[in-house]
């Protein structure tokens, strides 16, 4: 892609990363502008009205031009390569995996890890400590559909790797920091080690 493009993110955040993971993975040059979640960065005045009046990020700038929504982002990057399949019914098929990834799995898992990692459970209010086992039981409830998906395939949609499988590794990754345990799911710690030894793929923390 000639057009300049620029993430704007929090590092600390999953979902930022896939968008970044998505660009490695494809060879795509990102620039890259930081912002602080934790310290209201994006939801200043200048952000909502030059970024996204929705104050939250990722946002991948195109141009002059800005994407807000992960999926959204990563589909933009990905679009006429072969992380989005040919076939008609296996592109559908990821995009139901990347619809369960909002839905099922960054509700519960993600928000558990920025409870309990960045917030910590005694500043939680009340109605969010009370939440916890609700989202611990729906978070274990998503890593189990899809360890048993995974049990008899390498990725999560056809033979090779899709967006499916990189808007899903982020959050699942680093689950145990919501107090989810991977060792109990053999076939996710597979897939895992299988994500980063693709080439170019890049850490969360790089």
């Amino acid at each position: 892609m000639s057009t300049r493009l620029v993430l704007h993110e929090d590092v600390r955040s999953g979902n930022c990363y896939k968008i970044r993971l998505t660009a490695a993975l494809l060879g795509t040059r990102l620039e890259r502008r930081g912002y602080d979640i934790l310290k209201g960065d994006t939801r200043s005045p200048d952000f909502l009205a030059q970024v996204n009046a929705n104050g939250r990020i990722p946002v991948l700038q195109v141009g002059t031009r800005f994407l807000p929504e992960s999926n959204a982002a990563c589909w933009y990057l990905a679009e006429g390569s072969a992380l989005i399949p040919e076939d008609a019914f296996q592109r559908a098929d990821m995009l139901r995996w990347m619809f369960f990834e909002q839905y099922n799995h960054e509700p519960n898992i993600a928000t558990l890890r920025f409870w309990l990692l960045y917030l910590g459970e005694a500043n939680l209010s009340a109605t969010q400590r009370g939440q916890i086992p609700v989202k611990r039981a729906a978070g274990e409830e998503a890593l189990r559909v899809m360890n048993e998906h995974l049990a008899a395939r390498d990725w999560f949609v056809g033979d090779s790797v899709s967006l499916a499988d990189l808007v899903l590794y982020p959050y699942t990754h680093v689950c145990e920091a919501g107090g989810f345990r991977l060792q109990d799911y053999p076939a996710i710690c597979r897939w895992l080690d299988r994500i980063a030894a693709l080439p170019g793929y890049v850490a969360m923390s790089a």
